[in-house]
Parts: structure tokens; C-alpha cells; sequence
């Protein structure tokens, strides 16, 4: 447990620099929380971990096309680096993000659209170890009927909670695979490109994909970008 007054470490992975800039520029009058690092590059992130201490890392979701990002970033932070407590960052703030996201192991998330002035409050709570989720972004969760994730964390241990792994998104039915493919495939990715990026071959990302099209009843590709508002919650 970490002391009460302790200063807080903060780094932070976005591939827009003026994401970094204006979180840094946030957080710098605060003598409570410092501002120790600031990548673009996942790679970078993990180097620089591997051999400094942060109490808390902001990870934006969605990077480049050549990065580790989304669930698998997430998954490898908290295995290799599990003192150091995972706030999510991520314009794309659907209750499945959310869900998804806090499965996998991050314990926070703050939406892009927040208001900056909750930022330092998040940094706070998941720096104690707590599970931090807006006010409004657990109203999302509670209308589209998807458990919220800071109860099933406090409940982990018990038998019957799920596991990290096997959870499938409430609202859409789809596996935290097919989500990935669907999120890189809107975000203009191709199935070559998709494949590259988590070192799979095309025919299992088409088969990722054609089985996500299944379950949402979607039967083309123009049919998944006009179901996009309803795919990302808008």
C-alpha cells in the first residue's frame, strides 16, 4: 500500500503529441503527481519500464499501424509490470471498450471527451489500486445492461466471477479477438495489415472477421461501416 502523501509517477503513451502535450501541461502546477515519461511508441513504453518505476501508465487504447495497442498492450503492462496500475485513455469510450479494456487488466479508464479536470482525480484512485470509471461512463455501462467492471474486480477471487479471458462483450456477443479486428478493420486497416500487426495469418483474421459479421448479423462491409454508430455506441 502506497504512503498517503507519496508523489505519484506518472507516464504516458499516445501517439499524438499534442495528447502528450496537454496532459503533461495539465499535471505540471501539481505537486502530487509528476509527469516522468511520455512516448509515442509502445516499444519505447516497454524499454523505458523495464528499467524505471512508474506508479501509474496512461495508455491511449488505438495507436499506429506497426504498434502493440488494445488488449494485447494491456495484457503484456500488467504481466510484466504489475506494480504499475494501467489507466486507459481512449476516444472511443463504448461500454465494450470499457468492459473489454478492465478485463484485460487495466484498472481505470478515463474517455478523451472527459472533462481534463477529472484527470488528476483518476490518476489518484487507481494509483491506490482502486478501479476508476466516470460517473458517466458508468451510466453507459448501466443502460446497455453490461456488469460494471469495478464489481467484478473487487469480486475476482471469488469463484464466481469471470475470467479475464473468457468474458464475452454483453451488448455485441463478440470475443475480445473479433473485437480487435473489427476496431482495426474501421480504423481503415486491411486484413494484410491486421494480420501483420498481431502476427496472425490472413486467413485466421478473415475467419476472426467473418465470424464477428455472424454475430452481429452484418453481411458486408459496407453494412459494418453503416452499423458503425451502433457497433462504438453513438
Amino acid at each position: 500500500m502506497r504512503p498517503e502523501h507519496q508523489l505519484i509517477r506518472v507516464v504516458i503513451l499516445d501517439d499524438h503529441a499534442v495528447v502528450q502535450h496537454g496532459i503533461s501541461s495539465y499535471l505540471a502546477d501539481r505537486t502530487d503527481i509528476a509527469v516522468v515519461a511520455s512516448f509515442a511508441k509502445s516499444r519505447d513504453l516497454i524499454c523505458w519500464l523495464e528499467e524505471n518505476h512508474a506508479d501509474v501508465v496512461l495508455l491511449d487504447y488505438t495507436l499506429g499501424p506497426g504498434e502493440i495497442d488494445g488488449l494485447n498492450l494491456i495484457k503484456l503492462v500488467s504481466t510484466r509490470f504489475p506494480d504499475c496500475k494501467i489507466l486507459m485513455t481512449s476516444s472511443s469510450d463504448t461500454p465494450a471498450t470499457v468492459n473489454m479494456t478492465m478485463r484485460a487488466g487495466a484498472l481505470g479508464f478515463f474517455g478523451k471527451s472527459e472533462n481534463l479536470s477529472q484527470l488528476a482525480q483518476a490518476i489518484f484512485v487507481v494509483a491506490k489500486g482502486r478501479p476508476y470509471i466516470s460517473t458517466e461512463l458508468s451510466g453507459k455501462l448501466m443502460s446497455s445492461g453490461m456488469p460494471d467492471p469495478r464489481i467484478e474486480k473487487k469480486n475476482a477471487s471469488s469463484e464466481s466471477a469471470p475470467a479475464p479471458d473468457s468474458g464475452l462483450s454483453a451488448d455485441l456477443r463478440l470475443s475480445p479477438r473479433e473485437h480487435e479486428v473489427l476496431r482495426c478493420y474501421l480504423a481503415g486497416m486491411s486484413v494484410s495489415d491486421i494480420a501483420a500487426k498481431f502476427s496472425r495469418s490472413r486467413k485466421t483474421i478473415s475467419t476472426q472477421k467473418q465470424a464477428a459479421f455472424r454475430k452481429l448479423g452484418i453481411r458486408s462491409d459496407v453494412e459494418l461501416f453503416a452499423s458503425r454508430k451502433m457497433l462504438e455506441g453513438k
